[in-house]
């Protein structure tokens, strides 16, 4: 929100000086994010008149003009091009010091100066460079700029939370400064109208609750050839908006004052009354902006004759606006529920002032407020007759600010200090509510534009931050916290997280929202969770994966020259049920690509493989106490012969593996990327350690050596063996793997060491002998495994 500082001043009459009121206004939490101060320096500026214009005899581009000062008249060598007889513009004299230059008379291209004609830009009152700040015609010659704009001023630009829509408007935010600083706002009574003409438009309401009042008025002969007023336009201007023509200039000026948008309609432009509606599937609508945009039902509109004039509280259209020979105008201001209005915007690619302001909630009870005070203006500076204010409404549908129990208790519990009753009473009627005393504290009214006051903590809070946080004393809090050890079934995140960092990964955190377009490239877009009002097109819906995020996060550092990149996530996913509410899932990852290892001086490493992140898993197992188990497995996005499942426990925990070629060239990536994505719930369980007594007896070793098929995994051959051999079994160790000449096709030699212990008694030569025998008989059942000769 930005206003200029004296249009504040008007609505609220305070002695504190600009550096103090914008400190007020950030210490009430209506942040001041830049102030800019207007016109401070302009001594010796004047409004002049140029007389006589004519050609420069040695340039092109300068015009020599005699000016008109109020003291006599000067010759100015000009080279802006809107410079012409009969115009009124600001003069710097000889002397004047404008910003680091100091006027003086000049010879240019061998022709007398003295002076310079300024645009606005030059006088630092406005961006506009093009030319020369063009005054009214009524502008007094000889009279100093400053006076007649009404400098020096400044311009305030609040950065405004989003419950404080009552504060995106000069009088709004007059109510919270009156109330800091211990002073009222000016009344501004808006008198109705008188109705000269029987002029007007009907309109029905269609759309129940999402606009539950609608306020409009015909203005007719209106004067084409009026010109916005210095004063409106000079507001307008401060608070960085370019003054257009008079009718859109007067919308603009009450809704930056009062806070309701308002359109203006050109009256013989509308067919019939007007209908406020639910828009049609594929209906479009041609906009100010000359684009045509298609709707549906989620959008409202203002139509007649059954085709949409405007869409409500966004965008008027192309077909009713407006245009410099209007005469007549139909003066619109509504009340648009919050629901109706909020992502539309977005939805279409634009961000309108009324679009901002209906988002966030507007006062319903000002769109007759709003109509008669453009109605006014427009009589003011266009003259014409006003027809009969037309107000349709639907009670059962506007909304409701019940009264809000504020007890004294409360209020110093929460703060830790005691504010004196008349203070609570004088903050609370400064802001604009009703306050009735009760026995224990007091009944509140909040005014219908304070959307936010709904319960006794948003009182507390409109105490607090009036009263002043620094009159708040900084007290440490008293209190018992109960320690909660950490669970010994779960392994934490933070071990997690160390256990990659320290063997080379870097922590990434990515969006949870992701591009749909993003999610479809993958195969990953099924069940995603999509949302009603994303931050942007980009940001549409919630992840189902970290992969994506991770792989980008790898090609951003991949483009900027980084080779070796290892980045890990722990994050949710999300997917869509049927019925229910998303399903959360927490999950860990990573993602990794170039050499397995730094430069160094004893050799190159090879890239980072297959095997390299099953280490990695593996060794996030051991963490818990478990060991994983690898079988065949590839997702869409996925290399088929280089990945796998990751199971534990029987129970499929996640994937590993590189990703699919196809899905790397859409991407662009350059190089093969390796990645895992795990279940962290899965992941991290373990069981209670339990001590176990140390056998007392020695271990003997038998080697087998098994010719097993190839589709036959290491993992189903350990879990047979320790099925088979129970607790005699101590440890399995694979010492050799060979395939090749001497094997059938579609086999593989395993060679294993079996060593056996009993926590009882001495194994003997035939315990070890028939744990052989049981062994081989279960692996040659289960496993198609036979005794290699």
């Amino acid at each position: 929100m930005k206003f200029p500082e004296s249009w504040l001043r008007e609505h609220v009459r305070v002695d504190a000086s600009r550096e103090e009121l914008a400190a007020t206004l950030t210490a009430i939490g209506l942040e001041v994010e830049e102030t800019t101060a207007i016109g401070g320096a302009l001594e010796g500026v004047v409004v002049a008149e140029i007389l006589a214009c004519e050609k420069h005899p040695e340039a092109d581009r300068l015009q020599v003009c005699q000016v008109a000062t109020g003291a006599g008249s000067v010759q100015i060598v000009c080279g802006a091009p809107n410079a012409r007889a009969g115009l009124k513009a600001p003069l710097a004299t000889i002397g004047t010091v404008i910003g680091e230059m100091k006027i003086k008379a000049a010879k240019l291209r061998g022709v007398e100066s003295s002076g310079m004609l300024c645009s606005a830009k030059e006088l630092g009152i406005d961006a506009d460079a093009s030319g020369l700040l063009e005054l009214p015609a009524d502008a007094p010659v000889g009279t100093p700029l400053a006076d007649y704009l009404g400098l020096p001023d400044a311009s305030f630009e609040l950065k405004l939370t989003p419950n404080r829509a009552d504060c995106f408007s000069v009088r709004g935010i007059a109510f919270d400064v009156a109330a800091a600083l211990g002073t009222t706002v000016e009344p501004m009574p808006i008198p109705e109208a008188a109705v000269t003409t029987d002029a007007r438009i009907n309109v029905e309401l269609q759309a129940g609750a999402d606009c539950p009042r609608f306020c409009g008025r015909v203005v007719e002969g209106l004067d084409p050839d009026a010109r916005t007023p210095l004063w409106m336009a000079e507001r307008l201007r401060r608070a960085g908006l370019r003054p257009i023509r008079p009718l859109v200039d007067i919308t603009n000026y009450v809704m930056l004052e009062l806070g309701q948008p308002l359109h203006a309609f050109d009256a013989d432009r509308l067919t019939g009354p007007l209908q406020v509606r639910h828009g049609r599937a594929g209906e479009q609508v041609k906009l100010l902006d000359e684009r045509t945009v298609t709707i549906d039902e989620g959008f409202l509109v203002v139509a007649d004759a059954g085709k949409a004039s405007a869409l409500a509280g966004l965008m008027g259209g192309w077909d009713s606006r407006v245009t410099e020979t209007t005469t007549r105008v139909f003066f619109e201001a509504a009340h648009w529920a919050p629901a109706a209005i909020i992502g539309r915007a977005r939805r279409l690619g634009m961000h309108t002032d009324a679009a901002h302001r209906f988002e966030r909630g507007v006062d319903p009870e000002l769109p007759r407020y709003a109509v008669e005070r453009a109605t006014a203006l427009a009589l003011e500076i266009m003259g014409g007759k006003a027809g009969p204010l037309t107000e349709v409404v639907l009670e059962q549908h506007l909304p409701q600010r019940p009264p809000v129990n504020l007890r004294r208790a409360r209020l110093a519990r929460v703060l830790g200090i005691h504010v004196a009753d008349a203070e609570v009473e004088r903050i609370l009627r400064a802001l604009g509510m009703v306050v009735t005393a009760t026995v224990d504290g007091w009944t509140v009214q909040p005014p219908s534009r304070r959307f936010d006051i709904a319960i006794e903590e948003d009182l507390i809070e409109e105490i607090a931050r009036i009263h002043g946080y620094d009159a708040i004393p900084t007290t440490l809090p008293a209190g018992e916290v109960r320690l909660v050890a950490p669970s010994e079934t779960v392994v934490a995140d933070a071990v997690l997280r160390r256990q990659l960092v320290g063997r080379g990964w870097l922590e990434a955190v990515s969006y949870a929202f992701v591009d749909g377009e993003r999610l479809k490239t993958w195969q990953l877009l099924d069940a995603a969770v999509p949302l009603a009002n994303p931050l942007s097109a980009e940001l549409g819906v919630m992840r189902t994966s970290l992969l994506p995020g991770l792989v980008d996060a790898l090609a951003h550092n991949r483009a900027r020259q980084q080779e070796r990149v290892r980045l890990f996530e722990l994050g949710r996913v999300f997917h869509a049920r049927a019925g229910e509410a998303p399903l959360e899932t927490r999950r860990i990852a990573a993602v990794a690509c170039g050499p397995r290892a730094g430069e160094h001086w004893d050799g190159k490493a090879g890239d980072v493989d297959f095997h390299d992140l099953k280490g990695e898993v593996e060794a996030l197992l051991a963490l818990a106490g478990a060991e994983a188990e690898f079988r065949v497995e590839a997702p869409a996005y996925a290399h088929p012969g280089r990945s796998a499942g990751v199971w534990r426990d029987g129970v499929r925990i996640g994937w590993l593996g590189q990703l699919h070629p196809a899905l790397q060239k859409a991407l662009d990536l350059d190089h093969p990327v390796l990645a895992f994505e795990l279940d962290l719930a899965p992941l991290a369980g373990r069981a209670v350690a339990r001590a176990g007594g140390v056998s007392r007896f020695p271990s003997i070793r038998r080697d087998l050596a098994l010719v097993v098929p190839e589709t036959v995994s290491w993992a189903a051959i350990r879990r047979c063996l320790e099925t088979t051999l129970g607790p005699l079994l101590r440890e399995l160790r694979l010492f050799d793997r060979y395939t090749g000449p001497g094997l059938e096709s579609g086999s593989r030699s395993l060679a294993m060491g079996l060593i056996l212990q009993d926590v009882s008694r001495t194994l003997t030569d035939r315990d070890g002998d028939q744990a052989v025998a049981d062994a081989l008989a279960a692996l040659g059942r289960e496993c198609g495994a036979k005794l290699r000769s």
